[in-house]
């Protein structure tokens, strides 16, 4: 839990309900760099979408290796997520 105010799933109403449930449905579960960003869940989405893009979408780079970079970058920067 982050010291940003959060909007848990059961008080989530309209766009940001929608973002959540589709986070439950993906993961299982509603990670904290998502739970996060419940203030602004247009900013959420935009977010996800950039995720999506960076991590699915075309590249020279294999989807192992974009896994690995993102683990690296997070280790270094001591992230946990």
């Amino acid at each position: 839990m982050s010291w940003i105010r959060e909007i848990t799933l059961e008080e989530a109403t309209g766009f940001l309900k929608k973002q959540l449930d589709t986070a439950m449905k993906r993961a299982g579960r509603v990670w904290n760099i998502v739970q996060v960003m419940s203030l602004s869940p247009r900013s959420m989405d935009a977010s996800l979408k950039l995720y999506g893009a960076v991590m699915f979408g075309e590249s020279p780079l294999s989807r192992v290796q974009r896994e690995m970079l993102a683990t690296v970058v997070s280790k270094e920067q001591g992230c946990f997520y």
